[in-house]
């Protein structure tokens, strides 16, 4: 429960309200799993839970930060040299040691491909191990869109199908607009051989569950990250209760069915 000392190594902006922090992990700290998440703690302001957004296979702990309280502002604005303080890495991860040979489809919604990025950066590092790999990803606009130089990257380099799309188009969007789950089609993968990651507000992750069934993807095969009301990281709070489960004790991923009745009730 007690925070560790990290230091920012590193600040970018992605966009008008979103930062990237490049943490050197304290000592004895070690690495994480793709879907963990650290608990960060801007010192005199407060404490909150951030997802891991980078590579594990390197030495920093990277976050992705939107800026919309009190404590996420702070963390968003802090320089290099800064410290922080942190617990972590919490919670369970994405579950890599199912897809080897599969068809992967990744949805995203908004600041919900933070939490995804670094299991595409596993997916990527070794694409002839899987299948198709298909990263459909929808958010506002397109100043809004995270990464989309990695995206293109990616998408060149291993030929994967990466869509955008974005709710209000501008003059220099030449993209599909409208929600994510119009990018889903048929032709992206076989669903007696596939199994699908998805990240974003609980009304597109809802959707985009519905929408997989429909193209007959099974629920076990379906695994979303679910990050509410987190406080304590360690079940102890009770804040982030769901039913029988603790969101960042038993979670942040889950596979779906697990959860289809309770995300099922309304207002729980």
């Amino acid at each position: 429960m007690v925070p560790a000392v990290a230091r920012v190594k590193r600040r970018r902006q992605e966009t008008a309200d979103v930062w990237t922090l490049d943490l050197d992990p304290p000592e004895g700290v070690g690495t994480f799993a793709p879907g963990q998440f650290n608990m960060l703690y801007v010192l005199g302001v407060g404490e909150v839970p951030i997802s891991m957004s980078g590579d594990p296979e390197k030495g920093r702990f990277t976050h992705t930060v939107r800026a919309v309280g009190a404590v996420s502002e702070a963390l968003a604005g802090l320089k290099r040299g800064s410290t922080v303080g942190l617990r972590g890495p919490f919670g369970s991860a994405w579950p890599l040691q199912e897809v080897a040979g599969k068809d992967v489809i990744v949805m995203a919604g908004g600041i919900g491909l933070a939490p995804l990025k670094p299991l595409l950066y596993r997916l990527f590092a070794n694409p002839e191990n899987y299948g198709r790999i298909s990263v459909l990803y929808g958010t506002r606009s397109p100043a809004d869109v995270l990464y989309g130089r990695e995206l293109e990257r990616w998408r060149d380099k291993t030929g994967a199908a990466i869509e955008i799309t974005v709710d209000h188009a501008t003059g220099e969007w030449h993209g599909p607009v409208g929600v994510v789950t119009n990018l889903l089609s048929p032709n992206l993968f076989d669903p007696d051989n596939a199994i699908a990651f998805i990240c974003g507000p609980e009304v597109m992750m809802r959707f985009s569950v519905s929408s997989l069934m429909d193209l007959g993807l099974p629920g076990e095969s379906i695994h979303i990250s679910m990050e509410r009301n987190m406080k304590c990281a360690v079940g102890h709070c009770g804040h982030c209760q769901f039913g029988p489960t603790f969101i960042c004790k038993d979670g942040p991923v889950f596979r779906y069915d697990r959860l289809r009745d309770l995300l099922s009730v309304r207002e729980l």
